[in-house]
């Protein structure tokens, strides 16, 4: 288990998108759950596999593809907030935590790019 800040975030953040995400069935909305559902988690899923990366660029890539899918997250957020399937204070505490999570992977992987140059 790592006990890093971005491991822990990630992880967070995937069990509020899992709640939603029952919330949102217990609503019959299907769509927009099963996406959120998916790029939501996978952005932990992908911060894992990070940690077993072969080399600096399969490291870097993976970041790479979980900043992608909280980006593709916070599509699907705004989706929900704006046909009212989720309120502004859901919207909101989620919101923020998918932009802590893209600040963070844009950092670590400014920071990896870095020390590849070196």
């Amino acid at each position: 288990m790592r006990n890093d800040p971005l491991s822990i975030q990630s992880k967070a953040f995937a069990v509020s998108i899992i709640n939603l995400v029952k919330d949102l069935k217990d609503k019959h909305e299907t769509v927009i759950s099963n996406q959120i559902g998916r790029s939501g988690t996978s952005i932990g899923a992908n911060i894992r596999e990070a940690q077993y990366a072969h080399g600096k660029a399969d490291f870097i890539a993976k970041l790479q593809i979980a900043l992608k899918e909280a980006n593709e997250t916070g599509y699907w957020l705004e989706l929900l907030h704006e046909t009212g399937y989720v309120d502004d204070t859901v919207f909101k505490s989620l919101d923020a935590a998918c932009s802590s999570l893209r600040v963070m992977l844009i950092s670590s992987i400014n920071t990896a790019k870095a020390n590849t140059t070196q």
